[in-house]
């Protein structure tokens, strides 16, 4: 069934991982005119199959045909072919802010954290880091723009690589001066370097500056960064990888860990987004009985992991997950906030009773820094477009 509009009960809720489907023409419009015959483009084959053009030549790793399903959140008999356009299959706030301030109001929702949508899948084959950061430049630009009149509704993160960290801190410099409230990375780097590798210091550096959080976030991967061991899957594989693709985020958060990122940079703020959150609960008791033994001889931390992640770290959960709940507080209430993921097709439409059944079980004070009030504090957004409200440091307790 189509997606259809729900009001959510309580009040002060953000939505702390929302997308936009950005128009087609935004790297033609936006980037710099030297990289314009290199932009991002959507091109139509010979069948009227719509695919996505990175730096003149055709994508592999996003299919086509598949650019118009990527509106479809609850509407499982959406079908790519000529006829499913992307453009003109962006649903209802999907792609215009003032739809989406209304979305926000017919749903009950305070803001919106949003993230990109074509923007998740050109970076794991462009290897070039100054065409990189070209489009990424381009994409930061146009967010900024879609959310400036929305008084705070809105809230635009920036988009970076780690490709050449240089490029990635002047640009977060630029983003945030231009209206982005943090940034966030791909779960993958070409360098291969770990996320918590030294050379990546002076954009956590940075960020701690600026005051604003980084999260990683899913992103379509190079094929030899995606989590599989198995060949010979056909159509099913599309489950298989949407499911076991947080192994990506897992794998860079715990880089930041091993690597000591966190306690470099102990009031850095870092998020791992629209993996689930049910996992870290366990993810964390590991840690902590591994560094309590000889294999953390090398690990640069003061602290249990457990410690380090309530002090910094903040994770996204899904309306429909069920075990999270369960070890919110255990974990620390103030690391977890919530997210729509609207409108990609990888998610039910149903959030509003799903996130319903999510709270009911949490404490009225768990529930409201679930629903609102971490988010509010991690980003430094006012609780209101009137007011400004400066927040304590920190993602955890």
């Amino acid at each position: 069934m189509a997606y259809e509009i729900q009001r959510f009960p309580f009040d002060g809720t953000i939505d702390a991982d929302g997308h936009v489907l950005e128009p087609a023409w935004l790297w033609e419009e936006y980037l710099e005119e030297r990289f314009r015959p290199r932009a991002l483009r959507i091109r139509v084959d010979d069948e009227g199959l719509e695919y996505l053009e990175l730096d003149g030549r055709a994508s592999e790793r996003t299919n086509k045909g598949i650019l118009g399903l990527l509106g479809a959140m609850g509407d499982p008999s959406a079908k790519r072919g000529p006829e499913r356009r992307y453009m003109d299959h962006i649903p209802f706030g999907g792609g215009d802010a003032s739809e989406r301030v209304r979305l926000l109001d017919l749903e009950h929702l305070e803001k919106a954290v949003l993230y990109p949508t074509l923007g998740l899948l050109w970076e794991c084959e462009v290897d070039d880091p100054e065409l990189t950061a070209a489009y990424q430049r381009a994409y930061n630009r146009w967010i900024a723009d879609f959310c400036r009149e929305s008084e705070g509704r809105l809230v635009p993160i920036a988009h970076l690589s780690l490709s050449d960290v240089g490029a990635a801190v002047a640009e977060l410099e630029r983003a945030v001066r231009d209206g982005c409230r943090g940034a966030f990375v791909a779960p993958f780097t070409h360098t291969r370097k770990p996320h918590g590798h030294p050379d990546h210091d002076p954009l956590f550096a940075k960020a701690c500056e600026l005051d604003v959080p980084l999260a990683i976030h899913p992103t379509y991967e190079p094929a030899w960064a995606v989590p599989v061991r198995f060949h010979g899957m056909g159509r099913e594989r599309e489950f298989f990888y949407n499911v076991m693709g947080r192994q990506g985020a897992q794998q860079a958060l715990l880089s930041c860990f091993t690597m000591g990122a966190l306690e470099r940079f102990p009031s850095l703020r870092l998020g791992v987004l629209e993996v689930g959150s049910g996992w870290i609960g366990s993810f964390l008791d590991r840690m902590d009985a591994v560094f309590e033994t000889i294999s953390a001889k090398g690990v640069r931390l003061s602290a249990p992991p457990s410690e380090v992640f309530r002090r910094q770290c903040f994770i996204s959960g899904d309306p429909d997950e069920t075990a999270a709940p369960l070890v919110i507080d255990h974990v620390g209430s103030n690391c977890f906030v919530w997210a729509t993921d609207y409108p990609h097709p990888d998610h039910p439409g149903g959030w509003v009773h799903a996130l319903e059944r999510f709270v009911a079980p949490l404490s009225p004070a768990t529930r409201a820094k679930l629903l609102g009030e971490n988010v509010a504090r991690i980003y430094r957004l006012a609780s209101g477009p009137e007011r400004a409200q400066r927040c304590e440091s920190g993602g955890g307790d």
